[in-house]
């Protein structure tokens, strides 16, 4: 296949993108190639295209960003033997190496020598994306393409919630951010009795109660560990997910946790946090689990079942589905706040709905 796409570029190490025509991926042997239907903007993205400090110490630019996606295989390799022409698929984005000790025991996502699509190569932000075949993940034919896109993200909310048993436990939640208000969904289904949702902004507060959460705190109007532990018996929550990366809400996140509880971290601090790891953690016995991508592909599994049997309801976080080309208008949306999760329709898949 050779030929231009249309494609959202980070095209300079500055900030911003700009949607222009790029070459269409050649695949190797062992990659499928993809015709994009939707993608979505993730937190990641928005670092990118603010141009942070974490982006200029990561992103080598030109290239094509994003990661989150849904789309047809239209190309196979030579040794691809799974996948097929004409599958509706999403992939996971964390490419391994397959020959460190993590990889050969089983824990993929801790590889040593990951490469993310959308961070250290081309990503899917373009009508065709390429990926390893043992990436792939078939979706159902029924599902819609709004939710099919979003699978990767829910499974870091699935990954983060369920890496501690949380039923019959109280579980508050740090940022409400897209991941964050999945998490709630997660957390609900799993069985946990008390669902705090802890954030500054109003609009993904109200998501929050939608998503199903039993306490909202507005850290601009309330302490959030005071409120925590006033509803836990003062001993405050059984489990933290801390899902902001604002230094100030990991030090509460600690603060709210009981004593002998977990804390398990997915979010990225653009800078090093100060800690008491003493007082925070030594003293109080707390376990701090770091988060990072998705068990490959226990994760997938959970979360394909999840959406399969309507266990979870995750519709509400998509708030915004627009065409591709409006990717600035999704952005904006994004670095303002209010939005749960953004959705690009690739003009392909617009027109054939018509």
């Amino acid at each position: 296949m050779c030929g231009t796409m249309k494609a959202i570029v980070k095209k300079e190490s500055a900030y911003g993108a700009v949607l222009t025509d790029m070459p269409i991926p050649e695949i190797n042997d062992h990659e499928v190639m993809i015709r994009v239907k939707a993608t979505s903007i993730c937190g990641t993205d928005v670092h990118i295209y603010n141009w942070d400090d974490w982006a200029k110490g990561r992103i080598k630019a030109p290239y094509i960003f994003g990661h989150e996606f849904t789309g047809e295989i239209v190309k196979v390799g030579k040794q691809v033997t799974r996948a097929k022409i004409g599958d509706y698929v999403s992939a996971e984005t964390h490419i391994v190496c397959n020959q460190c000790n993590m990889c050969l025991t089983g824990q993929q996502h801790l590889c040593q020598d990951t490469n993310i699509l959308g961070v250290d190569m081309d990503g899917c932000f373009a009508e065709f994306v390429k990926v390893p075949e043992q990436n792939v993940w078939q979706n159902p034919s029924d599902m819609p393409v709004e939710l099919a896109s979003i699978q990767e993200p829910l499974g870091n909310a699935v990954h983060t919630v369920l890496h501690t048993p949380v039923s019959g436990k109280s579980v508050a939640i740090f940022g409400c951010g897209p991941i964050g208000l999945m998490a709630i969904a997660v957390a609900k289904s799993a069985g946990a009795v008390q669902v705090f949702a802890i954030d500054k902004n109003e609009y993904r507060l109200e998501l929050a109660q939608k998503m199903g959460a039993n306490h909202i705190v507005d850290i601009g109007k309330e302490d959030p560990v005071v409120k925590i532990r006033q509803l836990t018996r003062l001993e405050g929550a059984d489990v933290i997910c801390e899902m902001s990366g604002h230094p100030a809400a990991i030090n509460q996140a600690l603060e709210a946790c009981t004593n002998g509880g977990k804390v398990n971290i997915l979010s990225l601090p653009e800078r090093p946090v100060t800690i008491d790891i003493t007082n925070q953690i030594v003293f109080r016995g707390l376990t701090v689990q770091g988060i990072t991508g998705r068990k490959m592909f226990e994760t997938w599994r959970q979360v394909s079942d999840l959406l399969r049997t309507k266990t979870i309801d995750v519709q509400p976080v998509v708030t915004h589905t627009l065409p591709f080309e409006d990717f600035k208008e999704g952005f904006e949306l994004m670095r303002k706040g209010t939005c749960g999760k953004v959705v690009l329709v690739m003009p392909s898949y617009q027109r054939g709905k018509k």
